[in-house]
Protein backbone atom coordinates (compact mmCIF):
# COMPACT_ATOMS: atom_id res chain seq x y z
CA UNK A 1 0.00 0.00 0.00
CA UNK A 2 1.29 3.34 -1.03
CA UNK A 3 2.11 5.98 1.69
CA UNK A 4 -0.15 9.25 1.56
CA UNK A 5 1.43 12.57 1.32
CA UNK A 6 1.35 13.75 4.88
CA UNK A 7 3.22 10.23 6.14
CA UNK A 8 6.89 11.99 6.11
CA UNK A 9 8.88 13.09 8.89
CA UNK A 10 9.94 16.03 6.70
CA UNK A 11 8.48 19.34 8.80
CA UNK A 12 5.49 20.90 6.77
CA UNK A 13 5.37 24.79 5.89
CA UNK A 14 2.53 26.20 7.44
CA UNK A 15 1.13 28.22 4.48
CA UNK A 16 -1.05 31.12 5.30
CA UNK A 17 -4.95 31.68 3.84
CA UNK A 18 -4.81 34.87 2.34
CA UNK A 19 -8.28 35.79 3.81
CA UNK A 20 -7.62 35.47 6.94
CA UNK A 21 -4.44 37.69 6.77
CA UNK A 22 -6.98 39.95 4.62
CA UNK A 23 -9.34 39.85 7.72
CA UNK A 24 -6.77 40.37 10.26
CA UNK A 25 -5.94 43.68 8.84
CA UNK A 26 -7.29 47.13 10.60
CA UNK A 27 -10.38 47.92 9.24
CA UNK A 28 -9.17 51.55 7.41
CA UNK A 29 -6.46 49.06 5.61
CA UNK A 30 -9.00 46.55 4.53
CA UNK A 31 -11.48 49.88 3.05
CA UNK A 32 -7.96 51.38 1.43
CA UNK A 33 -7.75 47.92 -0.47
CA UNK A 34 -10.81 47.18 -1.25
CA UNK A 35 -11.08 50.53 -3.26
CA UNK A 36 -7.20 50.48 -4.79
CA UNK A 37 -6.94 50.05 -8.25
CA UNK A 38 -4.35 47.50 -7.93
CA UNK A 39 -4.74 44.22 -6.38
CA UNK A 40 -2.65 44.49 -3.87
CA UNK A 41 -1.48 41.43 -1.03
CA UNK A 42 -2.72 41.56 2.26
CA UNK A 43 0.25 40.40 3.64
CA UNK A 44 2.48 43.17 1.64
CA UNK A 45 -0.07 45.92 3.35
CA UNK A 46 0.32 44.34 6.57
CA UNK A 47 4.01 44.76 6.30
CA UNK A 48 3.74 48.32 5.32
CA UNK A 49 1.39 48.79 8.04
CA UNK A 50 3.34 47.51 10.98
CA UNK A 51 6.57 49.73 9.48
CA UNK A 52 4.60 52.48 9.79
CA UNK A 53 2.94 51.99 12.62
CA UNK A 54 5.98 51.08 14.75
CA UNK A 55 7.47 54.60 13.70
CA UNK A 56 4.78 56.52 14.87
CA UNK A 57 3.00 57.08 11.40
CA UNK A 58 -0.86 58.13 12.12
CA UNK A 59 -3.30 55.58 9.63
CA UNK A 60 -4.06 59.65 7.63
CA UNK A 61 -0.59 59.14 6.70
CA UNK A 62 0.30 55.60 6.04
CA UNK A 63 -3.02 55.24 4.15
CA UNK A 64 -1.74 59.15 1.73
CA UNK A 65 1.57 56.82 1.35
CA UNK A 66 -0.04 53.41 0.15
CA UNK A 67 -2.15 56.08 -2.43
CA UNK A 68 0.99 57.74 -3.25
CA UNK A 69 2.92 53.83 -4.04
CA UNK A 70 0.06 52.95 -6.29
CA UNK A 71 -0.49 56.27 -8.57
CA UNK A 72 3.53 55.94 -8.68
CA UNK A 73 2.95 52.11 -9.86
CA UNK A 74 0.18 53.22 -11.85
CA UNK A 75 2.01 55.83 -13.93
CA UNK A 76 4.36 53.45 -15.39
CA UNK A 77 1.95 52.15 -17.15
CA UNK A 78 1.58 53.88 -20.74
CA UNK A 79 -2.10 53.19 -20.83
CA UNK A 80 -2.75 54.65 -17.98
CA UNK A 81 -5.25 57.62 -17.61
CA UNK A 82 -4.16 61.25 -15.88
CA UNK A 83 -4.33 60.44 -12.33
CA UNK A 84 -7.94 61.38 -10.62
CA UNK A 85 -7.13 65.07 -9.98
CA UNK A 86 -6.28 66.11 -13.40
CA UNK A 87 -9.07 64.16 -15.14
CA UNK A 88 -11.05 66.76 -14.45
CA UNK A 89 -9.07 69.44 -16.53
CA UNK A 90 -7.85 67.36 -19.05
CA UNK A 91 -9.38 68.06 -22.68
CA UNK A 92 -10.07 64.86 -23.29
CA UNK A 93 -11.60 64.90 -27.47
CA UNK A 94 -13.57 62.10 -28.56
CA UNK A 95 -12.62 60.41 -31.86
CA UNK A 96 -14.73 61.06 -34.58
CA UNK A 97 -17.65 59.34 -35.81
CA UNK A 98 -17.41 56.69 -38.38
CA UNK A 99 -20.14 56.62 -40.87
CA UNK A 100 -21.00 53.48 -39.59
CA UNK A 101 -22.32 55.04 -36.28
CA UNK A 102 -23.59 58.09 -37.83
CA UNK A 103 -27.92 58.71 -38.51
CA UNK A 104 -29.29 57.79 -41.63
CA UNK A 105 -30.30 61.38 -42.10
CA UNK A 106 -26.93 62.80 -41.57
CA UNK A 107 -25.48 60.03 -44.06
CA UNK A 108 -27.94 61.06 -46.79
CA UNK A 109 -26.69 64.79 -46.24
CA UNK A 110 -22.98 64.11 -46.37
CA UNK A 111 -24.03 62.33 -49.46
CA UNK A 112 -25.89 65.03 -51.07
CA UNK A 113 -22.92 67.49 -50.06
CA UNK A 114 -20.15 65.12 -51.85
CA UNK A 115 -22.72 64.86 -54.74
CA UNK A 116 -22.71 69.01 -55.38
CA UNK A 117 -18.78 69.05 -54.68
Amino acid sequence: MRPNNLSTTLRRRRRSNPMQVYDALPHPLRAWMAQAALPWSPSSCRRIWQKARAKGDSVETILARLDRAEQTTLSRDRFALPPATDRKNANVTMPAVSGALQSPASISINANRKELS
